[in-house]
């Protein structure tokens, strides 16, 4: 049996740095990885490419969705007619409800290939206790876990974090809580002592779920972020992710943003991949592309 070891998290918990911290620290090991990105534009998949050419990506919705799930299926499929697999790790979309793969995995017969052993879910404080009441699938993903990695704790005050974790407790007593930073902890893949999973039952997610939408800004002269954080701000309550390449005035960076906060560091990146990915709410959509794009097409001429 192949084991699966799944992380969840919601949009900048922290997945994909741990899946870098992953895959550098088990480089002498033959495991699959599979990346799952909600948005069309992989971007995700092709920073952890440039470290590691054998990553598969999904882009375009959820795994667990009924548009995805056949090629999903077909990569673990092919994953699994390869014998020297010792393993497979799976970063799954931050809108995904894990809660439905067990069920996935025998209606496909693959469960007498593969057996899921972890399931990870990331959670930092800020978008934890600021959507738990308005995104289900942050609770179900807390539901699935055997682990529960509460990340970035040096950015929050001690109460913050015990109430989180208060939280998690309530949705998932039986899980093991861990406190990290930059995802950064002893993490053995296909831990023993980790506590087993419980069979789930969970709900495909919908190929155009209202709650979310996502679209792409095209960037190609230089910007001053500064600028992009501000119209972000203005309708941070809208907004869940942006992420991509941009070009300042002095280098290439990754910019990010997510209720978690705002990242920028320096990145290597080709003109066609400059722009920037938006996930927001899904009764927002159409007015958040149109002054996004009204707003950068003003910038560029500002500039």
């Amino acid at each position: 049996m192949i084991p699966i070891f799944l992380i969840t998290g919601f949009l900048g918990t922290g997945k994909t740095t741990l899946l870098r911290r992953i895959i550098e620290e088990n480089r002498n090991r033959k495991l699959a990885y599979l990346i799952n990105e909600f948005s069309a534009m992989d971007v995700d998949g092709a920073i952890v490419s440039k470290e590691n050419p054998n990553i598969i990506s999904i882009p375009g919705g959820s795994i667990f969705c009924r548009c995805l799930v056949t090629q999903f299926i077909g990569q673990l499929t092919k994953i699994q007619q390869k014998p020297e697999i010792e393993g497979v790790v799976i970063e799954a979309s931050g809108m995904a409800d894990p809660r439905v793969i067990s069920e996935m995995l025998q209606e496909t017969h693959l469960d007498q290939h593969f057996k899921l052993t972890q399931i990870i879910s990331i959670v930092e404080p800020r978008s934890f206790l600021r959507l738990i009441h308005t995104l289900p699938n942050i609770i179900h993903q807390v539901e699935a876990a055997n682990l529960v990695l509460l990340n970035k704790c040096d950015l929050f005050e001690e109460h913050l974090l015990q109430e989180t974790e208060d939280q998690i407790r309530l949705i998932r007593p039986e899980a093991k809580i861990r406190r990290c930073v930059q995802a950064n902890l002893p993490l053995p893949l296909f831990d023993a002592k980790i506590p087993e999973l419980f069979p789930q039952k969970g709900e495909y997610a919908k190929c155009k779920d209202p709650r979310y939408g996502t679209f792409f800004t095209p960037i190609p002269e230089k910007v001053d972020p500064r600028k992009i954080e501000a119209f972000i701000l203005k309708h941070e309550e809208s907004i869940y992710r942006v992420k991509g390449f941009l070009k300042t005035a002095e280098k290439e960076i990754l910019f990010d943003y997510s209720v978690a906060g705002f990242s920028k560091t320096s990145a290597t990146c080709s003109n066609e991949e400059l722009g920037l990915v938006w996930i927001c709410q899904g009764d927002e959509i159409q007015n958040l592309e149109i002054n996004a794009l009204k707003f950068l097409q003003k910038t560029d001429q500002t500039d």
